[in-house]
């Protein structure tokens, strides 16, 4: 009854006296559990219940973002919430999760977590990638997700974009706009798909523009205007992105924030 009324954004407070209640579960020898805040967060981003995420995130922040267990349901390890909002597309309660892991003080540890099935762990910044969802993947990097950390399969999200851009044509600008974000926050372009690079110069250098290209098999530095935007970014706190480039007295179009980043922020109910 919990999930469907979850599914069907019933009230918050409707919701809460719900959770209050015990549940049997047989599999627990005959005693009754409760869904914690972890496990009702869980549901809340599945099913898009934006209000009750920020419910849960205000009032139990530390307990909403612990690891659940559900016997009937295995979750992801490490920052599982993280990982399901860039799965679901909930960029709204993303962006509250952030603030939460923010407000606990521990964003740049929760930002940079692997979470995964298995034996496929991965960081929200590689999910993000491999979705091509280059908003979600610039408000990763401005919160302080590392660009340079591998998947447990060896890969960075440059890898990924890059695999992407070299397997198939559709979404182009998305891919591009991921791996232009990518390299505006990388200290390092460590990956292990120079040699596929190298293998093709006439192609990737079209498809990549030549610049950014002999930059990324380390043939030429870094182009100057994203060089200059690097050194903008590295001098700014993570915690005010993306106000602090919203606010940056250049022009917009020399900003690398689309405005809509500024409309995730949690509204009043």
């Amino acid at each position: 009854m919990f999930l469907e009324a979850i599914k069907r954004h019933v009230g918050v407070w409707k919701l809460e006296n719900m959770r209050a209640k015990p549940y049997f579960y047989w599999e627990e020898e005959d005693k009754d559990r409760y869904y914690s805040p972890s496990q009702a967060l869980i549901c809340a981003i599945m099913y898009g219940h934006r209000r009750y995420a920020q419910y849960l995130l205000s009032h139990y922040p530390r307990d909403a973002l612990a690891t659940p267990w559900m016997k009937a349901s295995p979750l992801p390890r490490g920052a599982p919430h993280l990982a399901l909002a860039v799965e679901y597309d909930r960029k709204e309660i993303m962006n509250m999760i952030l603030g939460a892991a923010q407000h606990l003080g521990i964003l740049s540890f929760y930002v940079n977590q692997k979470s995964g099935f298995g034996w496929e762990e991965r960081t929200a910044l590689h999910r993000a990638t491999g979705m091509a969802d280059a908003d979600a993947v610039l408000m990763l990097l401005g919160k302080g997700a590392d660009p340079n950390i591998e998947d447990s399969g060896g890969f960075t999200p440059l890898d990924i974009v890059l695999e992407q851009l070299g397997d198939s044509s559709v979404n182009m600008d998305a891919k591009r706009f991921c791996l232009h974000y990518l390299l505006l926050f990388s200290p390092a372009v460590p990956f292990r798909t120079k040699a596929t690079l190298r293998g093709n110069e006439e192609y990737w250098g079209n498809l990549l523009g030549w610049d950014e290209y002999r930059y990324l098999i380390g043939k030429a530095p870094l182009p100057l205007s994203l060089c200059a935007m690097k050194t903008v970014l590295r001098c700014l706190v993570p915690s005010d992105f993306p106000h602090s480039v919203l606010a940056l007295p250049i022009p917009p179009a020399l900003k690398p924030v689309p405005a809509q980043l500024d409309t995730w922020e949690p509204k009043e109910p």
